[in-house]
């Protein structure tokens, strides 16, 4: 009888040890999947991309993303008007966004701390890439009588809105040309502000720096005779010497009802992520948004390319963004 109830315990605290060990098992794999970088990541819910105005070319584009990422990934994602480039980079820096369209020249000031950044740079961001040539547009109208930048002097001009990129481009411009905000009447204007006050006569020209067509400015064209300022091929040179992140640009032949194109330059257009977000997550926008291209109805969309989404960056690279482009074997120029 004893030896009955020995065999059975012993069967007892045998079951009872592999029942345990099994639990072990289970919550070291649990632990495990926690612990695995960013497979035990939260996803976010939700994301906001901070575009520009609604006149420009980010907004637009911005939309389109916000469709794709939230299709692709199954993140609610939303585009969010704003005061462009330098806000968007303050904005990202505070975390009321997560990823915000830039000038790449601007994003660069702002990770390095200069100009409009001096003494509050943003550290807490990383490029996803670059998307399509940001182009420097001078315009004005026929009757205005402007055909160089010279002529600006002592005229109303629309610098861009406050926070914007577009004002850095019209300094170092009219600084190559020997002028200053002080040689002309400066309004910070938003584009769609800037094309009406052309529009209703209030300013002389603005200057718009986005991706060509855009929409204030076309939206413009249907009631006026549009004139962009050329830059001489001679102030390219020294703007490029000065400023190495601008390239040479055109606004091409019947863009506005243009006769000719007109020479000018540009800086790139970029996306920018919160470095905090995770991989897997910047992983999975950027695979979005890249393959699925043909879902942007911009005309933009044909510009933007992962193979040169590495190009003149400036900034670095998320590693979620980068692992993407490591699969798909792009490599900087």
């Amino acid at each position: 009888m004893k030896k009955k109830r020995f065999l059975l315990s012993t069967v007892l605290m045998l079951v009872l040890s592999l029942v345990l060990a099994a639990c072990g098992a289970n919550n070291d794999e649990g632990n495990g999947a926690e612990d695995s970088g960013d497979s035990g990541a939260e996803k976010p819910k939700f994301i906001s991309i901070v575009t520009g105005g609604t006149g420009g070319t980010y907004y637009p584009l911005g939309g389109s993303f916000a469709s794709i990422i939230s299709d692709a990934t199954g993140i609610e994602t939303n585009a969010e008007t704003s005061g462009a480039s330098a806000e968007n980079m303050t904005t990202l820096k505070a975390g009321d966004a997560e990823i915000a369209f830039s000038q790449t020249d601007i994003a660069s000031y702002a990770k390095d701390g200069k100009l409009m950044f001096e003494g509050n740079a943003v550290d807490n961001v990383q490029a996803i890439g670059t998307l399509y040539p940001e182009t420097i547009q001078i315009v004005t109208t026929a009757k205005s009588g402007i055909t160089s930048v010279e002529d600006l002097k002592g005229k109303k001009v629309s610098v861009g809105a406050p926070g914007s990129g577009t004002a850095a481009n019209a300094e170092q411009i009219l600084e190559v040309h020997g002028l200053s905000f002080d040689d002309i009447e400066k309004q910070d204007l938003s584009f769609d502000e800037s094309t009406a006050g052309i529009q209703d006569g209030t300013i002389d020209a603005a200057f718009v720096t986005a991706g060509t067509p855009t929409g204030a400015v076309e939206a413009l064209s249907a009631t006026e005779e549009i004139v962009i300022v050329p830059i001489a091929a001679e102030k390219i040179a020294e703007l490029l010497e000065a400023y190495p992140y601008y390239v040479e640009d055109e606004v091409p032949a019947g863009t506005y009802g243009l006769t000719d194109k007109v020479a000018t330059v540009a800086v790139q257009a970029m996306l920018v992520v919160k470095s905090d977000l995770s991989e897997e997550v910047v992983y999975d926008v950027t695979k979005a948004i890249f393959e699925n291209l043909d879902k942007v109805t911009h005309a933009k969309g044909k510009l933007i390319s992962a193979e040169n989404a590495v190009n003149g960056v400036g900034i670095d690279i998320h590693p979620g963004a980068q692992k993407y482009y490591d699969e798909k074997g792009i490599k900087a120029e």
